[in-house]
């Protein structure tokens, strides 16, 4: 059989994947890896989202087969978060749909607005899904700044007056996996303005909208008026209320938009289990204080993190917002490449990092690390990154 399937051969190397490799080489060994790599939430789900899961859990007719645009409880609970957060108003019929994680989802909008060869613009650094999701549909990406600011404007304009043929969609992720950078409304404000007057679809992830530590609450593009008429945006449960593994996320926004994911999907998937489409919806409608709890947690690390790894050597800018830090390549170590950095700092270190390359070409020169340990894993991971700094200084 023929293995140089055309979608496949698109796909460059995962990187993540080899440093994967290399993590579960050292843990067959016996190494205590102390695993700052993946984005995966190792905090307890609240408890009355558990005991809701149960309780739905066993009721007979639960293990049906579900809503593919998710159960409409689920979508009206979706509804009120954005009202009550944003101050944004959502029709949960036209302009909501739940999908199983917010990744599934934005490949699943790729699918459904991309025709092949058709210009997408999308950060670089990022989040691999904004244009993986893309270039597995046929579209080509045109690289973005990650920082919101007047260059990032300016190479807008650049992309729809050089780009041919015209892009048809611009992602935007802010607070930004894995730069960590938040925007302003203000700057939502141009882009929108910008975006009509070219007639361009706004894609906006906005995953990490909870976890801000510095300053006022992550904005949603959606606040900006006018902005329904072209833009979609993505949230997820996955970090707000820790459930990772649940999969629920959401795309809501322009009904067009909507409507043309809601079909993909019918196509492909019944939705989420469930029960655990109910709890999600007792999550959002619940108490709000576990988002708190779980955001304080976070903070207390970030705070951890850059004190301890500056104590061993290692600056680290604290973040404003998400569950990771952007860290430079300690000098030294810069001419290795953010790959060969995370092997060496799995190998001496027993700590693992995500490269940067693997959130593209202008991610090198960085590691992307996770809060996903504890504040005493944390601290034992700088112990060991200082003995292996000094060790190299000694040499």
């Amino acid at each position: 059989m023929k293995n140089e399937f055309h979608r496949i051969k698109r796909l460059p190397p995962y990187v993540f994947e080899e440093v994967n490799r290399f993590k579960a080489a050292y843990r067959a060994s016996g190494a205590d890896i102390i695993d700052l790599g993946m984005g995966n939430p190792d905090l307890p789900t609240p408890a009355h989202i558990c005991e809701k899961l149960i309780e739905t859990v066993n009721k007979p007719k639960t293990n049906r087969y579900s809503a593919s645009r998710g159960i409409p409880g689920l979508r009206r609970a979706q509804a009120a978060y954005y009202e009550r957060r944003f101050g944004v108003t959502l029709d949960p019929e036209r302009e909501i749909v739940a999908t199983l994680g917010s990744k599934e989802g934005f490949a699943n909008l790729a699918q459904a607005i991309t025709a092949p060869g058709d210009v997408i613009l999308a950060p670089n650094p990022t989040y691999p899904i904004h244009q993986f999701g893309f270039i597995m549909s046929g579209g080509v990406i045109r690289h973005m700044p990650a920082e919101p600011d007047e260059e990032f404007m300016r190479a807008l304009d650049r992309a729809m007056r050089h780009s041919v043929p015209k892009p048809i969609a611009l992602v935007i992720n802010y607070p930004s996996n894995p730069t960590c950078l938040n925007a302003s409304l203000d700057f939502y404000r141009e882009v929108v303005d910008y975006a009509r007057r070219h007639d361009l679809i706004l894609i906006s992830d906005l995953a990490y909208a909870e976890l801000y530590f510095d300053g006022a609450p992550p904005p949603s593009v959606l606040q900006v008026p006018g902005a329904k008429d072209l833009a979609v945006e993505f949230t997820s449960l996955s970090k707000t209320y820790s459930m990772p593994g649940w999969r629920i996320g959401f795309a809501v926004g322009n009904s067009e938009l909507i409507a043309a994911l809601a079909r993909v999907k019918s196509y492909l998937d019944y939705g989420a289990f469930t029960p655990v489409q109910v709890a999600a919806t007792a999550a959002l409608n619940g108490p709000q204080d576990c988002v708190e709890e779980i955001r304080d947690a976070y903070r207390a690390r970030r705070d951890t993190l850059v004190t301890a790894f500056e104590r061993a050597g290692w600056d680290v800018p604290p973040p404003p917002s998400t569950m990771f830090a952007w860290a430079p390549i300690p000098k030294r170590f810069q001419n290795l490449g953010s790959l060969e950095f995370s092997k060496v700092l799995l190998k001496n270190a027993d700590v693992a990092v995500a490269p940067g390359i693997g959130f593209g070409e202008h991610g090198e020169g960085y590691v992307r690390i996770a809060l996903v340990e504890n504040e005493h894993r944390i601290r034992q991971a700088a112990r060991n990154i200082r003995r292996f700094l000094n060790d190299e200084a000694d040499d």
